[in-house]
């Protein structure tokens, strides 16, 4: 235990790093709020949750559609005009959403403003990633870098969701995405003046592939683990209030969600203390193998009382897992694709999260959470057999 406090203490002492991860921790709050406090206020404004679904849905898609963009003139040209661009463009498309019965816009407008919002998403999350690469050159800093940005993340998608609440209950759905709408606002400017851009290694003359790291096989299977992973991800985040709505128990579904991302937070914490000797390669088949288990067992699950704990066993698994694909990733990219590779395991993510959701509630309403909950074992059994062949893979290293 000496030892573990003592990596961190000396973690936290490098130049920059607390207000770094300080800067993470709150630009990044808006991922935990938008998709609720969107989905809300169209649903005031419009009265139709299939229409508000359908519209934070297209955000999503655009946001996971202009990624890949964004990382590549990153790369080229460095974050920080990226940044400026998209802090100014997405905080007027999305006070354009908020103000939108005010300005008497029409249900029909409301689509291509939210197209606009989602494709100017300013890429917080993948920076700060490409970032870690960027900043540390040692082995183990960097894993410790990658496991705390997991243990943040699990934070934003606690904490964010909570705030929305919160204004929901105090407050009106217009107050909630109101809030939402300034916290957003913000991200760009923090970013910018944290001083992140300092570390940016990049190389605007350098020859660059149309395909860009989708060249390197051994990315193209980490993307397809993290599509499969998170597709399990998205099975949770329906199977949680689908389960906790039959047992009678509606508020508990959050409570479950909020228990599993704990466990996540506590998972990564220890794996960024820890050093293994085992390879990244072989490290992931068996921690995605680890978490089909209790994915597995909620499926057994007759009591929202034995799912609890075995949510928060699973969480110990999740930061873990999506540590050590970052930590891949950042192996296998070549220097000139260091952001836009993140894009796409963003894209990855976001794509597998919204197919789980879309598929597990078909599942509940057709045979019950516990469809949802098999699926989700089966597909990390799927992610953990597709990784397998990061091990047995012989292409040369990244340029």
């Amino acid at each position: 235990m000496q030892g573990f406090l003592t990596h961190y203490a000396a973690f936290f002492r490098l130049a920059g790093v607390p207000r770094l991860l300080a800067t993470a921790l709150v630009a990044r709050m808006p991922v935990g709020m938008m998709s609720l406090a969107l989905l809300m206020h169209l649903r005031e404004l419009s009265g139709s949750f299939a229409f508000a679904g359908g519209i934070v849905g297209t955000y999503f898609i655009a946001m996971a559609v202009s990624a890949p963009i964004q990382g590549r003139l990153a790369d080229r040209y460095g974050p920080r005009g990226i940044v400026i661009v998209t802090g100014i463009v997405q905080p007027i498309a999305l006070g354009l959403l908020l103000f939108a019965e005010t300005l008497h816009l029409s249900l029909a407008a409301i689509a291509p403003i939210a197209v606009i919002a989602g494709a100017f998403v300013p890429p917080i999350s993948v920076l700060t990633r490409t970032l870690w690469r960027h900043r540390f050159e040692n082995a183990d800093d960097r894993r410790t870098a990658f496991a705390v940005d997991s243990v943040l993340i699990e934070i934003n998608f606690t904490v964010g969701p909570a705030l929305v609440g919160l204004a929901l209950l105090l407050g009106t759905p217009a107050m909630a995405f109101g809030l939402t709408w300034v916290i957003a606002a913000c991200a760009a400017p923090l970013f910018v003046l944290s001083g992140a851009h300092r570390y940016w290694k990049y190389s605007p003359g350098e020859a660059h592939h149309l395909l860009g790291p989708l060249t390197e096989p051994r990315l193209l299977i980490a993307y397809a683990t993290s599509a499969a992973l998170t597709f399990s991800f998205g099975m949770l985040e329906v199977g949680y209030p689908g389960f906790a709505a039959r047992a009678g128990m509606p508020a508990f579904g959050g409570a479950l969600l909020a228990i599993c991302s704990i466990g996540s937070a506590l998972g990564g914490v220890a794996y960024g203390g820890m050093h293994f000797a085992l390879a990244l390669e072989r490290q992931l088949p068996r921690l995605l193998l680890l978490l089909a288990v209790p994915f597995g067992a909620h499926a057994l699950a007759t009591s929202a009382w034995v799912l609890a704990p075995l949510a928060f066993i699973a969480g110990l698994m999740i930061a873990p897992a999506l540590t050590a694909l970052s930590l891949l990733v950042t192996q296998y990219a070549p220097e000139r694709y260091a952001t836009e590779a993140f894009t796409w395991m963003s894209t990855c993510i976001v794509s597998g999260i919204g197919a789980g959701m879309a598929v597990g509630g078909q599942l509940i309403e057709a045979v019950g959470p516990w469809g949802a909950f098999a699926s989700a074992a089966a597909a990390a059994i799927v992610a953990a057999l597709v990784s397998l062949a990061l091990g047995r893979s012989h292409a040369a290293p990244a340029d």
